[in-house]
């Protein structure tokens, strides 16, 4: 067992954590820890596919920006252009570009700054198989800026990418992202699932610590554009070099991803700055995906300067947190 190992189980130990860890760098594993299913007694394995909450909007990104690359989109494109009459207070000026960047100013249908156990979704969790049904949602939210002013977290405008790539390609979303997306990068097991139709190895999503309630009641059945899929710690490790590789979308696309468009005023352990559809470290070469919800945390880290990616997932709210600060920590000692 390497020391970095045995650090996070030190961790694990002291926080109760349910969910799997992988490390790549010196000192590399992959480990799981806790219950997948408590009523049954299901233990957590390294490929047991979670839920990764907002960590799909890096997916909804690149999905979007292959669609560019190819033409049936472009970063200039209005939202207008392709939404027609739908969602009409989305201005006639806010382009793909400022959805990716989040800095449309357009308003959003859950606010980050809500409690989580306060909110109540404005559509049946069941309501929601695929992008389209969420113009119902979407459309009664009045601008809160400019398009391009400032930055402002919103998940409604990950959900308005999502309903403009499926109509500006024909293709349902979820479809769409295996095909430009996840078959690219060979993340085999990451899908849109049904939280409702759990198979052996999927994870259910708890709201405490202890006990047996899950969140199959408070979250959308399917995902979106702005969460929602499942996946693997694997398919994430196989994630971070087809992008920088430019497997997924062109290298120029990659660049642009990550490069700085804003500093956030949330801070997130140092991860201050936003590209398109990836956090960004403010002093390190280092790119993030991060996920948080009822039951649900998620964040996967590549530190290209420092030669290291972990990703930790949780089937709890709060359980990756404690691990990731731990190993970000760790690595720069």
């Amino acid at each position: 067992m390497t020391s970095v190992e045995q650090s996070v189980d030190n961790v694990a130990e002291e926080t109760g954590f349910s969910g799997v860890v992988r490390f790549d760098g010196e000192g590399s594993f992959a480990k799981a820890y806790g219950l997948a299913h408590r009523g049954l007694g299901a233990a957590n394995t390294v490929d047991t596919r979670f839920a990764i909450a907002s960590g799909t909007k890096g997916l909804t990104a690149l999905t979007v920006m292959s669609l560019i690359d190819s033409g049936v989109l472009q970063r200039e494109t209005t939202a207008r252009s392709v939404l027609g009459d739908d969602l009409p207070l989305i201005g006639d000026g806010v382009t793909v570009e400022h959805l990716l960047a989040m800095r449309s100013g357009i308003g959003d249908y859950y606010d980050e700054n809500v409690d989580d156990a306060a909110f109540v979704q404005p559509i049946g969790v069941d309501d929601v198989p695929s992008a389209e049904p969420y113009v119902k949602v979407l459309g009664g939210f009045p601008t809160l800026s400019a398009p391009d002013e400032k930055f402002k977290y919103n998940n409604g405008g990950y959900v308005v990418l999502a309903l403009i790539a499926e109509r500006a390609s024909g293709t349902p979303f979820p479809e769409l992202v295996k095909q430009r997306v996840t078959d690219p990068a060979g993340m085999r097991d990451t899908a849109f699932l049904r939280s409702d139709e759990p198979d052996a190895r999927m994870a259910l999503g708890y709201l405490e610590q202890e006990g047996l309630r899950t969140n199959v009641h408070q979250l959308p059945i399917v995902g979106s554009g702005d969460g929602g899929s499942y996946s693997t710690v694997a398919d994430f490790h196989a994630l971070w070099p087809a992008l920088f590789a430019g497997r997924v979308v062109a290298p120029g696309s990659v660049d642009e991803m990550v490069r700085r468009r804003s500093e956030t005023p949330a801070e997130r352990d140092g991860w201050t700055r936003y590209g398109m559809g990836f956090w960004l470290h403010e002093t390190r070469d280092a790119v993030m995906l991060e996920g948080f919800d009822l039951g649900v945390s998620f964040r996967s880290v590549h530190d290209r300067g420092a030669g290291f990616t972990h990703t930790v997932v949780s089937n709890t709210s709060h359980g990756t947190w404690p691990v990731t600060r731990h190993l970000d920590a760790l690595v720069r000692q």
